[in-house]
């Protein structure tokens, strides 16, 4: 980094990043981007529960079809038992995003802090003047420098930029998937919450406890015509669960990619970059 021209670019590209942090725009952006993927997190997570919730009452529920004294007992709900599994799994996936979300909040903090702001100008500050005097530096002192300076940009700036880069990648790819499925699961929801109800009044319609032998041949003749009725029942519950597994996936697909692939490929990324700036052209 002998040529003057080269120290002027840097110094220049110093100053601008400089003012960039000190306006604000950054911290503002990263802010509120992090909070819509927060919010996002959180209203999945309940999504998820609700899912989870209608599930469990489908799995706890027996229905008992026996005319005269013969016949069975099953739960229409046990089918969905596999996608109980994936929906639990969905929910810790969900709530591992939203604690993503929420420690970039806090990193969003720290970096925006008043000591931080000081600690970061000063590095640049430092890194201006040596530029001045670079050709007097000793090597240990100019990488020195170099480095620090890098390092507090990166803290400084990463977060922020992290935080707008992921929403606005979800914005441009991710979110018509989100809607599709998260709206695709309310549904699965209302329809589960249905059929539980229609399982509840299946239940009643089949007890025959208190009732006499002429009652109790009229409700087997009425249960015999109803066994493709119980046939067509669990065939929606089987539906429901398809829908459930399918969508459940989709949008555990989304929050990793945007929480976990895309950080660790900017930071990959970053850290190409700055070995690249530290070790090759100094």
């Amino acid at each position: 980094m002998n040529s003057s021209k080269v120290r002027l670019s840097v110094a220049l590209l110093l100053i601008a990043v400089g003012l960039l942090a000190a306006s604000g725009w950054l911290d503002r952006k990263g802010y509120e981007f992090t909070e819509a993927g927060l919010q996002r997190a959180l209203i999945t997570f309940g999504i998820s529960r609700s899912l989870n919730g209608v599930i469990s009452v489908a799995q706890g529920t027996e229905v008992a079809v026996e005319p005269v004294g013969i016949g069975m007992t099953f739960a229409p709900g046990q089918i969905l038992d596999p996608v109980n599994d994936l929906v639990e799994r969905f929910s810790t996936v969900v709530l591992a995003a939203g604690t993503a979300f929420g420690a970039q909040h806090i990193l969003l903090d720290v970096t925006a802090s008043s000591l931080f702001a000081w600690i970061f100008n000063g590095s640049i500050f430092v890194c201006l003047v040596g530029l001045v005097f670079w050709i007097k530096l000793n090597d240990f002192v100019r990488q020195s420098i170099l480095r620090v300076t890098f390092t507090l940009i990166v803290l400084r700036l990463a977060t922020p930029i992290f935080s707008i880069g992921g929403e606005l990648f979800y914005q441009q790819f991710l979110e018509p998937q989100y809607q599709a499925s998260s709206e695709k699961l309310k549904q699965t929801t209302a329809t589960l919450t249905l059929l539980n109800q229609e399982t509840a009044a299946g239940v009643e319609q089949n007890k025959a406890d208190d009732l006499g032998f002429f009652e109790s041949a009229k409700t087997w003749v009425q249960s015999a015509g109803a066994v493709f009725d119980w046939k067509a029942h669990l065939a929606e519950f089987s539906n429901a669960a398809e829908a459930a597994s399918e969508h459940a996936i989709r949008l555990t697909v989304v929050f990793i990619f945007q929480t976990l692939l895309l950080p660790l490929l900017a930071i990959w990324l970053t850290l190409r970059l700055g070995r690249y700036c530290l070790f090759k052209t100094y």
